[in-house]
């Protein structure tokens, strides 16, 4: 029997198909035996605590090191102290709690400012009171990975150009021996650790640098339950400083933060190669790309706190905001160095309005490591019901308007009763003659 050469052609196409779909299947098959991330880390045969130490207003995330496969959701509890009765758990029992980290308040309550993502837990805006220890387990009880996190706040900021600012109470953290006993050498020594600066916060104009000085101890008497990068060296506000030492008393612990100024040339922009411009063109990418950065808005009401962060900044990031073009530098505008303005910004790179005023609607700027990040265009606007005061420009506007109306209403019937009198006045005159 011949087979026409027609249909010969077509099944050796249908066989090519096969033979080509077998091998990209092949190809993206799945592999048995996938890595598990989560269990790269073997858990310690006796719970003890990572030693992590931060400055006030930052970010803190924590991952949950050596969780087993079989765990799909994890419990995070919180305890000021090791062994105490008073434990929170920070978790909705699914290991899925998120949070929008832009409508995060300052000093609320720990349970208003924590997330969970992929079982990691997130603080936003940390405060001094969150420090303690923080645990992460299951809901039968199973214990993972600790951490003892020590929460310090700036109790002074320096600026090369002038004396250190200080605000509070002073922390006389930098460099310091204390001895309570008649021994030579001292039971503990008390320093700053810093941080390198940072890299310029802005490009092409005058910008800012920053470095953060964290408290330290360094004795050898500290607590074996607690894990650090020293065996003789811990953050001042941890647990496993000795409490006799006295460095739980806020006159003896802080951190620090350095500014100075900056200027660095913005790197030049990329220019592709002809034959690579004539490649994307002929593909259909010859469009430029949009100019400027991405645009955010957001309306916010009269004489309410407000609290704006800079899209994708982490703690580590240097980040500087401009309003319009007008620089908003840390210089003038940290917190504490002007007690009469409304307007400052924070050790975590946040800028804060107390409160948030109409002369404060237009667009801000926010660079992240030297590069512009985003455009937040505010609106500020009254609520509706509200009692509105005389001196607000909306109350100033509408008496202005009705005074004006008034007076010319008055003009009015003051012009005809003028001419009404005239006309009387005149009419009998006219008729005698």
């Amino acid at each position: 029997m011949m087979i026409p050469i027609k249909h010969l052609s077509l099944l050796l196409l249908l066989l090519l198909l096969q033979t080509l779909s077998f091998s990209v299947l092949s190809a993206y098959e799945a592999p048995e035996d996938k890595e598990d991330i989560f269990a790269s880390r073997a858990c310690p045969a006796f719970l003890v605590f990572d030693n992590a130490a931060y400055l006030a207003d930052m970010t803190i995330e924590l991952p949950c090191h050596c969780k087993p496969e079989e765990a799909h959701s994890v419990v995070w509890y919180y305890q000021k102290q090791l062994g105490s009765p008073d434990t929170r758990a920070l978790t909705d029992f699914q290991g899925t709690s998120v949070v929008d980290s832009s409508k995060v308040g300052r000093g609320g309550d720990l349970r208003s400012r924590f997330s969970i993502r992929l079982f990691r837990l997130l603080i936003f805006r940390a405060q001094k009171e969150d420090s303690g220890h923080y645990l992460c387990r299951t809901t039968k009880g199973d214990l993972f990975y600790g951490y003892d996190v020590d929460v310090q706040e700036a109790y002074r900021v320096s600026f090369p150009w002038s004396r250190a600012q200080r605000w509070g109470r002073v922390a006389a953290v930098a460099a310091r021996a204390a001895s309570r006993s008649n021994q030579d050498l001292p039971l503990y020594q008390v320093f700053t650790s810093f941080w390198p600066w940072s890299v310029c916060d802005r490009c092409g104009v005058q910008g800012e640098q920053t470095r953060v000085g964290l408290c330290y101890v360094k004795t050898n008497y500290l607590h074996v339950r607690y894990r650090r990068t020293s065996p003789t060296v811990a953050s001042c506000g941890s647990s496993a400083v000795p409490q006799c030492f006295g460095l739980t008393q806020a006159n003896h612990q802080g951190a620090e933060l350095g500014v100075r100024s900056c200027q660095v040339p913005c790197p030049p922009r990329f220019i592709p190669q002809p034959e690579h411009q004539a490649l994307l063109e002929f593909l259909g990418y010859n469009k430029p790309a949009a100019p400027g950065v991405p645009v955010y808005y957001h309306n916010h009401p009269v004489d309410t706190p407000l609290i704006l962060s800079c899209p994708g900044a982490k703690p580590q990031h240097a980040v500087a905001w401009d309003k319009g073009s007008r620089s908003r530098d840390r210089s003038q505008y940290m917190e504490g160095m002007n007690e009469t303005s409304h307007l400052f910004i924070d050790t975590g790179h946040h800028l804060h309005f107390s409160p948030a005023t109409q002369e404060d609607r237009g667009s801000y700027y926010c660079w992240i490591q030297g590069k512009r990040a985003a455009q937040i265009r505010l609106g500020v606007y009254y609520r509706l019901g509200r009692k509105h005061l005389l001196s607000d420009p909306e109350s100033l506007y509408a008496l202005r308007i009705i005074l004006l109306c008034y007076g010319g209403m008055t003009g009015v019937f003051v012009l005809i009763v003028l001419l009404k009198y005239t006309w009387r006045t005149v009419r009998p005159k006219v008729a005698k003659y």
